[in-house]
């Protein structure tokens, strides 16, 4: 045989072997290969970006870093949670270094280079606790076993001042574009846009506002850079000299990728994070209203050259209904709509489900949803932005003992879903629940906890049948009176990837 066509058998190997080519033996055929239907993978890697906790020396931060359990092994990988100089440090170092590094005592510049968290097998959360306002954002990475599903959630809480309130994050991948209605530049808010660049070369990004009356104009929201392995923090009034409530904040990147969300604070309701809407879409599911939500404000921009006309539903526990006087909402081209939903919820959690008002005219919108809970000065805020569903899998990674509630919605046909409680991060049994979930109707149930909880758990959320269904994990802990919480949506985590099926064409080795 010719050396070309060796070359070309090496060739065919090693592609095998790295796009994972899949074949089956059929049975009597005498070994004989076909190719395999495509199908789903495990991912081999994930990165994740937690903003910088907050501006209060009050603040009080836990990190919460998991990954499911899974039914196969893996090599063994690992998790790591760490800030942006020192994960930077860490792409420099090479193996020999490390191993250096790993037989030196304890000094200083060792412990700033060590990871917050660092999470050392799927199916237990690890956590971290820090203090204070100059707490830096974190770059993480998982590989191997503990890459799948990968989730961490950082959740602060600050007790007194402006910045006061219990505000949650689920940490996210790096990307270059978002979405982020309900921002404000109003006088009573001071909302920030964090930006986190996890590689090193330096990410230039642009940030446009986008009031009731279209684009609020600036010229400081352009070419922003922000540099390798670092965060940088924008206040939204700084880019513009007008007031509004409602504001639609765009973030794209002109190179590089970044992680974004908006950390927002109200003199009255107190703060929270902000994270993007999900991507622009014809119809649009925001899941998990508290109950005893005094306060729904509905905030939504068309970015495209077409106004949107919306149907708006509540999804309640047994169907769905129009809000009265807000039963459909126009949004005009690339202008921020925002309605009060006065009542919305009596008493009874709920989703909602934006479509379009004629089927054949689906403008794609982007939405998200500012919730109040309490009265006068007892109130506390948080955010639900539109949100993928479930899928195959999605996890909520910080749960307590008590203070947890979980909405699952089926806008379409009805679903099924496995509910899996983890090991406890200091000790406990993992247990499950299935939960069927009517068409048109959201059921807000508590989760089940760990047999012999201690410590926090995570909550992972399966499809077993039927419809899409969307999630949401609200998490309450009171502070003085103050019904401090905060909402996590629960979009597929992107655990598995799916593989192209393929098969060998030993044709091209044919003279």
């Amino acid at each position: 045989m010719k050396s070309t066509s060796l070359s070309l058998i090496a060739g065919a190997v090693a592609l095998a072997a790295v796009t994972g080519f899949a074949a089956f033996t059929v049975p009597g055929d005498g070994g004989a290969t076909e190719a395999g239907a495509a199908s789903r993978l495990p991912v081999e890697r994930s990165s994740l970006l937690c903003p910088a906790p907050g501006l209060s020396d009050l603040a009080e931060t836990t990190y919460t870093s998991f990954t499911p359990a899974a039914k196969s092994g893996g090599e063994a990988g690992a998790a790591e949670l760490k800030s942006p100089t020192a994960a930077k440090k860490d792409d420099k170092k090479d193996d020999k270094e490390k191993a250096k590094d790993k037989g030196k005592s304890k000094d200083k510049t060792a412990d700033s280079d060590k990871p917050v968290v660092a999470l050392k097998e799927p199916g237990k959360p690890a956590t971290a606790d820090v203090s204070g306002s100059d707490a830096p954002a974190l770059v993480g990475t998982a590989t191997g076993r503990l890459a799948p599903g990968w989730t961490a959630q950082q959740t602060t809480t600050v007790e007194a001042g402006d910045s006061r309130g219990l505000l949650g994050v689920s940490c996210t991948a790096p990307d270059t574009d978002f979405w982020f209605p309900a921002a404000s530049t109003a006088k009573s808010r001071e909302d920030y846009v964090n930006l986190t660049n996890p590689d090193d070369t330096a990410a230039v990004a642009d940030i446009e506002l986008y009031g009731p009356d279209g684009t609020l104009k600036s010229d400081v929201g352009e070419g922003i850079t922000v540099p390798a392995g670092s965060g940088v923090r924008v206040l939204i009034s700084t880019l513009t000299s007008k007031a509004a409530d409602d504001v639609t904040v765009h973030v794209t990147t002109r190179t590089g990728r970044v992680g974004a969300a908006v950390r927002t604070a109200d003199s009255e309701t107190g703060s929270d994070w902000l994270t993007a809407s999900a991507a622009p879409a014809g119809t649009l599911v925001l899941p998990g209203i508290p109950a005893d939500a005094t306060s729904v404000r509905l905030v939504a921009f068309a970015p495209g050259e077409d106004d949107a006309d919306l149907k708006v539903r509540l999804l309640g526990k047994t169907g769905a209904f129009a809000p009265v006087g807000n039963e459909d909402l126009h949004v005009k081209s690339r202008m921020t709509a925002g309605v009060d939903l006065k009542n919305l919820t009596r008493g009874e959690a709920g989703s909602l489900l934006l479509t379009p008002a004629q089927k054949d005219r689906a403008t794609p919108v982007v939405a998200a949803l500012r919730v109040v809970r309490g009265k006068g000065d007892k109130q506390e805020v948080g955010y639900i932005p539109a949100t993928g569903p479930v899928g195959a899998q999605a996890t909520a990674a910080d749960n307590r003992a008590k203070g947890s509630v979980l909405s699952l919605t089926a806008p379409g046909a009805a679903g099924t879903v496995k509910v899996t409680a983890s090991a406890g991060s200091k000790g406990g049994t993992p247990v499950s629940k299935t939960y069927k979930v009517a068409a048109g109707t959201t059921v807000a149930v508590t989760p089940p906890v760990p047999a012999g909880l201690k410590g926090t758990y995570a909550l992972t959320v399966q499809t077993q049948s039927g419809g899409p269904v969307h999630a949401a994990r609200t998490l309450t802990l009171p502070q003085d009176g103050i019904p401090m919480f905060t909402v996590q949506t629960l979009p597929d985590d992107g655990g598995t990837v799916e593989v192209p099926a393929a098969e060998q064409d030993l044709s091209v080795l044919d003279d």
